[in-house]
């Protein structure tokens, strides 16, 4: 024979849902995208300055989540600019201009300090 028994209620975890309904968690994103364009920018290694001023980024909620992405709108041939710069390319003349990795070192502070504000929003429910 099994016995099961409860005392007590589910008021806690009830308040705990209904106050993650109301967090907005799009204004830290908000913030953080500006504060992300901002980095890439001073980051961006300059000839013309066009590619270093075309950083951008959007904010898309996605099932039970959003997403923060960051874009640079400078193509040219069909390539992005900003992803020639980071990873190297080839010439039209047969040389190669090697990459240099600005994005990331750029980027990492941010995105630690993302979740850790993200992770102060969430648990001071």
């Amino acid at each position: 024979m099994i016995t099961v028994r409860h005392r007590g209620d589910f008021k806690n975890i009830e308040r705990f849902f209904s106050a993650s309904k109301k967090l907005n968690l799009q204004t830290v994103l908000n913030r953080y995208g500006t504060i992300g364009v901002a980095a890439l920018s001073n980051a961006t290694p300059v000839d013309s300055g066009l590619t270093a001023s075309s950083w951008d980024y959007k904010i898309e909620s996605r099932g039970n989540g959003y997403a923060l992405t960051w874009f640079n709108s400078n193509v040219h041939n069909g390539s992005v600019i900003a992803i020639l710069i980071q990873y190297g390319h080839g010439t039209g003349t047969g040389g190669y201009v090697p990459p240099r990795d600005y994005i990331n070192p750029a980027m990492k502070p941010i995105f630690d300090k993302i979740a850790e504000d993200l992770w102060k929003e969430v648990t001071s429910l």
